[in-house]
């Protein structure tokens, strides 16, 4: 039963705000646009342990030297460093240690096929976090010549100077 005196309370007041959560990192591997040209790109899940996901939150994981290799019929990411957590003691894994990929079979059938002609490899491109889980872009390419490179950056160039042409 409600007091006859009772004051209503302001629905703002009455909760509590939630403190926003952080924001998950997103790492990027800029060298891997440089370094190689990208024929197509796919997402795969990452097996972890609870303290490589501490790691990762952190923000400092390197991905730049990582590569994916097919081993017996599933898809591994290799010199992927994770750094170990900090106050996580003997549960603190190898940080360099090979890292399963989970994608579905009928991809790394494909992916086995392809990856078998000459100049192609798998390299990871980003990682991130996608409804709570760490999910790992990869992307099936080829390496770059020297000229490749020299006629990319020309490029880039000349679109920056028409950029700014138009602007002013």
């Amino acid at each position: 039963m409600a007091r006859a005196n009772a004051k209503p309370v302001p629905v703002s007041a009455a909760a509590p705000k939630k403190k926003a959560p952080a924001p998950a990192p997103t790492i990027e591997n800029r060298r891997a646009r440089f370094e190689y040209e990208w024929l197509e790109q796919f997402e795969a899940g990452i097996v972890l342990t609870g303290t490589e996901i501490k790691s990762i939150r952190t923000g400092q994981i390197s991905i730049a030297e990582a590569y994916a290799r097919i081993r017996d019929g599933e898809l591994w990411l290799l010199s992927m460093r994770i750094p170990p957590y900090k106050e996580g003691s003997f549960s603190n894994v190898d940080p360099d240690r090979p890292r399963k990929l989970l994608v579905h079979r009928k991809e790394i059938d494909r992916l086995s096929g392809r990856v078998s002609e000459k100049g192609l490899t798998l390299i990871p491109v980003r990682l991130y976090f996608k409804r709570g889980l760490v999910k790992i872009s990869i992307a099936l390419a080829r390496g770059k010549k020297m000229w490749d490179k020299r006629r990319d950056e020309k490029d880039r160039d000349v679109a920056r100077e028409l950029a700014r042409a138009t602007r002013t």
